[in-house]
């Protein structure tokens, strides 16, 4: 029988030394333009996750049925066509009535191994999709139900009378670390929680060798609140020291289904031993918080205190966006 998991809480506190400061953000347009006979417009839609898979970034569209794939040198930007949805859609909106439909796509993480790992969030069983991509040009993705890995991970949330909602995963060291993002309706209540995995078991389960891992650990995180909104995380990436960098950001909306207004978004470090978790409000060049959704962050091949990050403009006209995060501390 499977043990019980170890739980943690911590409280983030706000760091007077340590800056965020976003650098001008470029649009994200793909080289071809649009491609309607693939239902695929010319721009990368609702960027919500980015991870550097070899020399690449890859992004993730939470309601577009393809992944972007951008070269940083050249900054080239090229599609990676997922499996269509009904009647060969592959975007998924309210204004086309099939949002329902999509995969949201939320998180991703690159193994060991170089293949890249896409999930969805989870939120319903629509989103329960697992995405795999090998590294290489011309690899093609692989989509398989994760309906009994996400059941497993929704035991928690529903422990906390929340709705899951996976939006940001990270391997660290041994672990998998799917991050669950709270709820930021105003004045509502907010579960923002790590969940650890093996990430071997997970690796083993993914190949059908094994069974579905269990949780381990549950870190709850309190991410504090702006204007009386809640925080919650929206992606993180690992440091070569250690340490989990992370966004989150006060989106004022009722449920994990909506959108909501931006009231600003924040980063923060966790260290490398979940002892304490400190963050900053970001901002922009002129020094002001930023009111972008940054759903995406990724490190530098440096491993600097430098982060690309991805902004979802939750507007379907409207080119996700790509800056540089310079942190200092």
């Amino acid at each position: 029988m499977s043990r019980p998991p170890e739980f943690k809480t911590l409280r983030a506190t706000v760091s007077t030394s340590l800056t965020a400061t976003l650098g001008t953000p470029r649009l994200l347009r793909y080289d071809h333009g649009p491609h309607p006979l693939e239902d695929l417009p010319g721009h990368v839609r609702a960027a919500s996750s980015i991870r550097r898979q070899g020399h690449r970034l890859v992004i993730l569209q939470d309601d577009v049925s393809a992944l972007a794939v951008l070269d940083p040198g050249t900054g080239s930007t090229q599609p990676i066509l997922l499996p269509a949805g009904p009647d060969g859609a592959r975007v998924f909106d309210d204004t086309r009535g099939n949002k329902k439909f999509k995969m949201d796509l939320e998180a991703c993480v690159v193994l060991p191994d170089e293949r890249l790992v896409a999930f969805g969030s989870g939120s319903t069983p629509q989103r329960e999709k697992i995405v795999t991509i090998a590294s290489g040009k011309g690899a093609m993705a692989q989509q398989l139900s994760g309906s009994d890995f996400y059941a497993s991970l929704r035991v928690h949330a529903a422990a906390h009378d929340t709705r899951l909602n996976i939006e940001g995963a990270v391997v660290h060291g041994e672990r998998l670390r799917l991050l669950q993002r709270g709820i930021g309706e105003r004045g509502g209540k907010s579960w923002n929680a790590i969940l650890d995995l093996s990430l071997n078991r997970f690796v083993s389960w993914l190949d059908g060798r094994n069974p579905l891992p269990p949780v381990r650990r549950v870190l709850e995180i309190d991410l504090g609140a702006v204007a009386g909104v809640s925080l919650g995380f929206t992606d993180a990436a690992v440091t070569g020291d250690g340490r989990v960098a992370f966004l989150a950001c006060a989106e004022d909306t009722r449920d994990a289904l909506n959108d909501g207004p931006v009231l600003g978004c924040q980063f923060g470090w966790l260290d490398a031993d979940d002892q304490a978790a400190v963050m900053t409000t970001i901002v922009d060049r002129d020094g002001q918080p930023t009111h972008l959704k940054l759903e995406g962050i990724e490190t530098r091949i440096d491993g600097g205190s430098v982060f690309d990050v991805v902004a979802d403009m939750d507007r379907g006209d409207e080119p996700a966006q790509l800056a540089e995060l310079i942190v200092r501390e």
